[in-house]
């Protein structure tokens, strides 16, 4: 008999069922069982508080959280959320979800298009809540913060290199002829910049191809050692 399903699951009406995840990184905490242990109290503490109906407890021992993948509990646990077979999925802390905050904001994604709620019990974050939603949506931005910082340092560095003649990208191929008089000129004792002016004053034009443009040294540098 197939599970009956809606489309948006009401979070805000109980009693909830949840499914507990926890998670230790390296074997020493698994074989010890304390790590586990206390995530476990944590959230059993929480389910009785909050009148939640455990459906199952499921642990990655051993397990990275620089990634969700390579842990097959998790999967589980989010195949019952999204199946409609739970409606929460809480963690003690958010670190044993995940350390990215990136991997963080897919998840509240995915919860909210799926209609589950998603707790982490040191942050506050509870996307069953309108506080709670609050805190996931500020990390969330965060993220995209952190993304346009990453992108437009990328930028600035690209526009660094390209100002100081570095040549960015798909490397051209200068032809032949360029190349052998620039050898034969340093070979001759000439300096990168007197070749750099050389070239710029013959219209001499770059590995891009571009007629009147002007060579620095930095790029006859990088011509001599392609050619060593």
């Amino acid at each position: 008999m197939a599970k009956r399903r809606t489309t948006k699951r009401d979070a805000t009406s109980g009693p909830q069922r949840v499914v507990l995840y926890t998670r230790v990184s390296t074997r020493e905490q698994s074989d010890s069982g304390a790590g586990l242990a206390a995530q476990e109290s944590a959230l059993r503490a929480e389910a009785q508080r909050r009148g939640w109906d455990v459906v199952d407890l499921l642990t990655d021992a051993g397990a990275s959280g620089k990634s969700l993948h390579h842990r097959p509990e998790l999967a589980k646990a989010l195949e019952l959320v999204d199946d409609g077979q739970a409606d929460v999925l809480a963690v003690s802390k958010l670190d044993r979800l995940s350390r990215s905050v990136f991997d963080f904001a897919k998840l509240v994604a995915q919860a909210d298009k799926k209609g589950w709620g998603l707790v982490a019990l040191d942050l506050g974050v509870d996307t069953t809540t309108p506080n709670g939603r609050l805190m996931a949506n500020v990390m969330m931005s965060v993220a995209e913060w952190e993304r346009d910082i990453i992108s437009q340092r990328t930028r600035d560095g690209l526009r660094e290199k390209q100002a100081a003649g570095v040549i960015v990208g798909r490397p051209r191929v200068l032809p032949e002829p360029i190349v052998s008089r620039i050898l034969a000129e340093r070979a001759g004792g000439s300096s990168m910049r007197v070749i750099a002016e050389s070239l710029t004053a013959d219209g001499v034009p770059t590995a891009r191809g571009k007629l009147g443009a002007v060579w620095s040294t930095s790029t006859v540098q990088a011509v001599l050692g392609q050619a060593a």
